[in-house]
């Protein structure tokens, strides 16, 4: 393990510039309240919602259930040792919590620093720069200390022992994940994963701050494309425009009741819509939410398509428990009426459905017994 911190540098206003720069596109913003108030708490042990993330309205959401994908993969897929089924995620002690939201973050890190370092962000008691004219202080950025690790293992534990800084109240948690995905990143790779439609990560509405597709990106692939196609695409001014390299782990949907489905530059690719695990974070007219299924051969196996079940998370404060969705792909038009939950006469598909059948185009969608909702 090594580590490095910016402590003793002569001049660290540069610094400071380019992490704002790379986030705001200038030196004088600083994040909203609901940013500095985010963090990773995750739910109580041994509950319904044991392995899902508390979030709350606010630009940070959409970055918390990114990172929510990748818990869900650990505790079902790459854990050792356990029985990984739905009720495993019931059944969490806090130790196992901690453990699957460490390892997480750890690993996105570890992704976004092309698999050869992962850099992790604290606060110290020192600080580095005072506010100027172009510069003004948040009273938490200007502390910040690096530690660089060149092995994940190393890496993850260093998170482990640390998780405090992300999860704890008053930590700014999600900021300083945010910072660490920069930093493991560089500054130069970033640079070149963006494009002429995006500069910098964050962009100001309504009081606050919203992740660009780029920080999603960055998450899921480990790279900060800005765009959610296959590959790099040439814009209405042949510009060069970069989209989605390589398949994901965790894949992306999004559905806007506005959106136009020719515009082909906006439409998802097969690299975000089959990730390596079914698992999604969802974007259903601009609020993230989770799907994912238990079973892994879903994305390798026709045969598994034909009927299956998806658990969905919308992250609103008055949902208890995961909700189980039935998904037919192969249902006649005549069945489905018979397939798909009625609630009243003329119910119209939710947003869910729409974002489902992105992906699986003539699904019906049985709820269960839930009333469809988000």
């Amino acid at each position: 393990m090594s580590s490095s911190s910016i402590l003793g540098e002569v001049n660290c206003f540069p610094f400071f510039q380019k992490l704002r720069q790379s986030l705001f596109g200038n030196t004088s913003h600083v994040f909203s309240w609901d940013w500095r108030k985010a963090r990773f708490k995750i739910h109580d042990p041994f509950s319904d919602l044991a392995s899902i993330l508390e979030v709350e309205k606010g630009g940070a959401r959409s970055v918390q259930m990114a990172v929510q994908g990748f818990i869900i993969k650990y505790l079902l897929f790459t854990r050792k040792g356990k029985d990984c089924n739905f009720n495993s995620l019931c059944e969490l002690s806090k130790p196992e919590q901690e453990q699957a939201l460490a390892l997480a973050l750890a690993g996105i890190l570890w992704n976004a620093g092309a698999a050869q370092k992962a850099t992790v962000c604290l606060v110290t008691e020192d600080t580095y720069i005072a506010s100027s004219p172009d510069y003004c202080r948040d009273g938490f950025t200007e502390q910040l200390q690096l530690f660089e690790f060149s092995e994940r293992e190393a890496a993850e534990k260093f998170i482990y022992d640390h998780l405090q800084c992300f999860k704890e109240e008053g930590s700014h948690g999600v900021i300083l994940f945010l910072y660490s995905l920069i930093f493991s990143r560089t500054f130069e790779r970033l640079q070149k994963d963006l494009d002429v439609t995006t500069t910098h990560l964050l962009q100001p509405h309504a009081g606050g701050f919203l992740c660009r597709q780029a920080v999603l990106n960055l998450v899921l692939t480990g790279r900060a494309s800005p765009n959610v196609f296959n590959g790099c695409e040439k814009g209405e001014s042949q510009e060069r425009l970069h989209g989605v390299l390589a398949r994901s782990e965790i894949g992306y949907l999004q559905w806007c009741q506005d959106s136009s489905e020719d515009n082909r530059l906006s439409q998802v690719g097969s690299m975000l819509k089959t990730p390596k695990f079914p698992i999604w974070l969802c974007n259903i007219n601009g609020r993230y939410s989770i799907l994912f299924c238990t079973n892994r051969q879903l994305l390798s196996d026709w045969k598994v398509e034909r009927l299956f079940d998806l658990y969905f998370y919308s992250g609103q404060p008055s949902q208890r428990k995961l909700v189980q969705l039935t998904i037919d792909t192969h249902a006649h038009h005549w069945e489905r009426a018979q397939n798909e939950d009625k609630h009243g006469p003329g119910r119209r598909c939710s947003p869910v459905e729409m974002a489902i059948r992105t992906k699986w185009r003539e699904a019906t969608i049985n709820w269960n017994g839930t009333y469809p909702f988000f």
